[in-house]
């Protein structure tokens, strides 16, 4: 079933006819240009022209453009547009995806340090507290000698040498 479509700036009207396979945008997008190019190329002359006066030479464009809008794919601008937002949406997705990853092993890195650390925390404590016994052993046994030894020097240094 056709449907009839018209554009009217600047009291020129504009109007195409199309089948319904082809959506609102697309013949709307075909009129805006056909009206562009008119005006550029007649400008005022067209509102004073008769009918029909025009159509020799302005019918090529017509030919082309109607080509142009039907068959090729890049004349639908929006869904051009939806599929060039389509594949950026798809690269975010796929830098959020590696950057969850590498937000995963770094959760799991963190972990990892975090019982090395509790690990060497506990180590360098058993060792402060094994040397303060050796420094206190040696202390206390260096108290238990000690006088002995002062003794026996004092005697030997008293004597002078003599048995």
């Amino acid at each position: 079933m056709p449907s009839c479509n018209f554009l009217t700036p600047n009291s020129c009207t504009v109007v195409s006819t199309t089948m319904c396979i082809y959506s609102g945008r697309i013949p709307f997008s075909y009129l805006e240009d056909i009206q562009m190019r008119f005006m550029k190329n007649y400008g005022k002359v067209a509102h004073y022209a008769p009918a029909y006066a025009m159509n020799d030479e302005f019918s090529r464009v017509l030919h082309q453009q109607m080509e142009f809008f039907s068959s090729n794919p890049s004349a639908d601008t929006l869904n051009r547009v939806r599929g060039e937002i389509r594949t950026i949406m798809v690269e975010n997705i796929e830098k959020i995806l590696e950057r969850g990853d590498r937000i995963e092993l770094l959760v799991d890195k963190t972990a990892t340090m975090q019982d090395s650390s509790f690990h060497f925390k506990k180590q360098s404590k058993r060792l402060r507290r094994a040397l303060w016994m050796k420094n206190a052993n040696a202390l206390v046994s260096s108290s238990f000698l000690l006088p002995p030894i002062t003794k026996f020097m004092k005697v030997v240094f008293t004597f002078n040498g003599d048995f």
